[in-house]
């Protein structure tokens, strides 16, 4: 690996690095107001959402979208095991499991 090379890296590191600690080094100083803060409570919750329901389903140039049925299948339990327990852990052991259960079965 050549100096510039190290260099690219390290400065696309930086580059990317910068825009993620610059706000919480701003907002450290800063008391925000309880409704902003309340607001961004929900932002994990968007996030986690919205690549949930994007893998959900499989979307091809001009057609319309269809179920990812491996996917489906393994959110059943997955979201069953999340509402009673509440429990990441468990989530992501039955989602794992199920999806293992799922792809040694059916495909």
């Amino acid at each position: 690996m050549t100096t510039y090379s190290l260099l690219i890296i390290l400065g696309c590191g930086l580059v990317t690095w910068l825009p993620r600690v610059i706000p919480f080094l701003l907002v450290r100083k800063v008391q925000l107001p309880e409704i902003v803060i309340r607001f961004l409570s929900y932002v994990p919750l968007c996030i986690l959402t919205a690549l949930f329901v994007q893998n959900l389903f499989i979307a091809k140039q001009g057609e319309f979208p269809v179920f990812n049925i491996e996917y489906c299948l393994a959110a059943i339990p997955t979201t069953l095991i999340a509402i009673l327990t509440k429990n990441l852990m468990w989530i992501v052991v039955v989602g794992m499991c199920s999806m293992a259960v799922i792809r040694y079965f059916l495909v």
